[in-house]
């Protein structure tokens, strides 16, 4: 499964990366990484319709996770990316509005990679 990880944060890229080495070893999960939703974006468009799995932080300068996510489930419909959106705010209006907008699924800050990882492969 192809996971594009988006966070303005640069080091989270490492997190994942050793937190995921057996599933990348094993080739069950292949890790992107894009550091502004406008990155995103281009991305997910040089990808011919392959199925993603996106983890989106709410809270990044420019364009916000909240704008990404309404743009991929009006744009990217052929396959439907399962997106998670993902905050160091667990607050109602972020999680309302994730909601509203169609995230599937939403984490909060720090990460808990044991039920990450367990959500990923329940999306295998």
């Amino acid at each position: 499964m192809k996971i594009l990880v988006v966070d303005d944060e640069q080091d989270v890229k490492t997190l994942f990366l050793q937190r995921f080495r057996k599933e990348i070893r094993k080739e069950e999960l292949d890790f992107m990484f894009a550091f502004s939703g406008e990155e995103a974006l281009e991305t997910l468009k040089s990808m011919e319709h392959e199925a993603v799995l996106i983890l989106s932080d709410i809270n990044m300068p420019g364009m916000s996770g909240l704008q990404l996510l309404e743009i991929i489930k009006k744009d990217f419909v052929t396959p439907p990316p399962i997106v998670m959106m993902v905050t160091a705010y667990g607050d109602d209006e972020n999680y309302n509005t994730a909601k509203q907008l169609g995230a599937d699924d939403f984490l909060t800050k720090p990460v808990d990679f044991k039920l990450l990882k367990d959500k990923l492969m329940q999306n295998l």
